[in-house]
């Protein structure tokens, strides 16, 4: 029995663990009964991923490592919304590596930086594995083209995150030879010098996410229960061309979601959190790409950071780290549902986005999606879908704001600014509009996570980024 658990998380790993793995099961029989076997150094592909069953298991990992807290768990947002985020919050966290990041004092071995490098690595090779491994996915062409999908959504995900938090930003010098992150297509075996990559230049990583995703969009069904749909992959397309200023890209990506997905806006704003509390567990409708949190598995860290115990609100939770400022609040209009979607607790404000302790992690929501075409056609003057006016008038509307009856750029900016609050925007839509963040300017080096020094010293062909 022991022998059979440990093979299907074998099957789930990349081989640099392989061989731990394989070890320490030896030594946990040896206690039953000795065992004449050699030691294994790995476990070859063709034994590894021999069968459909063991790609699915495979890319279950995936979507686990996807989970992870450093990734899209909730470390990603989380660092978005605090490095140099001191308009908006007031951190007070005692955990020296998001302390640093929130005053922009990072060194080369922030944890942060860290973990959330390790699990994105971690997640693309079990992707890797699973697309070098796709043929053996034989019960239907429906369900290989999905599986194929998944890995090249989740792989495309990773790399997009990573290339926009390790990486100069598009429009900082040239995208086409600034140094982003290494690109590993391929699973990573037994170590040798090709598993010592140089980074890829941020237009060559931004290239190979484009391909993933629009290859995904084509391959993924439109509805796929708790896993991604070929609308989270035309969503992510939006995001990425979005940040590429690819305008008509962008727009076309957005429109095609709003169009085809068959979702709408929730009513009420507020039903898009408190999943787990009073929904009990179920995924609001507006939410597009999102991952689950169970009292049995998964993590928000949202919540760990964002989050706290009110005592009027049975399942909330966290470590009252990050306190909403009131120029915060003061921010919004009155009368929008929004301004009030805070809790006064201590003496201080809570965003009530992240107190339920096992609420899914919303990494994209249809609301983006109308933001998005709102501002690609303003700046093309174009109304694909529909005007720019009556996509922001439909944000304004659902949290009881009256309609606009012109809009400008800077009216959706800030529409955007304060709907997606605190689910890990800031950051990079300080560098993408090119604003400051506190007292820095948007490109400042102090904004780009340090490659970690553990990767640097080991892999020699890593440049480390400015500053560090």
């Amino acid at each position: 029995l022991i022998i059979t658990i440990m093979k299907i998380l074998i099957n789930n790993m990349s081989n640099y663990f392989k061989a731990a793995l394989l070890l320490g099961t030896i030594t946990l029989v040896g206690c039953e009964k000795r065992l004449d076997i050699a030691p294994t150094a790995s476990i070859a592909d063709n034994l590894a991923l021999n069968t459909e069953g063991d790609v699915l298991v495979t890319l279950v990992g995936a979507y686990d490592g996807a989970q992870s807290a450093a990734a899209y768990g909730g470390d990603i947002m989380v660092l978005n919304d605090v490095i140099g985020n001191s308009t908006n919050i007031n951190f007070t966290g005692t955990f020296a590596g998001l302390s640093d990041a929130y005053q922009t004092q990072m060194v080369s071995d922030n944890n942060f930086a860290r973990d959330t490098w390790a699990a994105c690595y971690n997640t693309i090779n079990r992707c890797n594995n699973v697309l070098t491994a796709v043929a053996k996915v034989t019960s239907s062409t429906a369900k290989k083209n999905s599986v194929e999908g998944e890995a090249l959504m989740l792989r495309a995900s990773m790399y997009f995150e990573l290339v926009r938090l390790f990486a100069k930003f598009v429009g900082d010098g040239d995208y086409a030879t600034n140094p982003g992150v290494p690109l590993v297509l391929t699973p990573t075996g037994n170590v040798t010098d090709a598993n010592y990559p140089a980074r890829a230049t941020v237009k060559a990583v931004y290239d190979q996410v484009i391909a993933d995703l629009t290859k995904a969009e084509t391959l993924l069904p439109s509805s796929n229960g708790n896993y991604v749909s070929k609308w989270a992959a035309a969503a992510q397309l939006s995001r990425v061309y979005l940040m590429l200023k690819d305008y008509a890209n962008a727009r076309d990506a957005a429109n095609r979601v709003i169009t085809g997905s068959g979702k709408s806006l929730a009513a009420n704003f507020g039903s898009n959190w408190f999943t787990f509390i009073n929904n009990a567990g179920a995924t609001p409708g507006e939410y597009l790409f999102s991952l689950k949190v169970t009292a049995q598995d998964g993590t928000n860290s949202q919540n760990t950071y964002f989050g706290r115990a009110i005592g009027t609100i049975p399942g909330t939770a966290g470590r009252s780290d990050c306190k909403i400022r009131t120029t915060h609040i003061n921010a919004y209009e009155n009368g929008d549902f929004r301004k009030g979607y805070f809790t006064l607790s201590g003496g201080n404000y809570y965003t009530n986005k992240h107190l339920d302790r096992f609420g899914d992690v919303a990494i994209i929501r249809l609301a983006e999606m109308y933001l998005t075409r709102a501002e690609c056609n303003q700046r093309l003057n174009t109304t694909v879908g529909a005007t720019p006016l009556a996509d922001i008038n439909r944000i304004r509307n659902r949290v009881g704001l009256g309609s606009l009856i012109i809009v400008t750029l800077a009216d959706i900016t800030k529409e955007r600014s304060l709907e997606l609050a605190f689910e890990g925007h800031y950051l990079i839509e300080a560098k993408r509009l090119q604003t400051a963040v506190g007292t820095l300017a948007w490109n400042d080096p102090k904004l780009v996570l340090p490659i970690p020094r553990r990767e640097t010293d080991v892999n020699k062909n890593l440049v480390q980024n400015a500053g560090y």
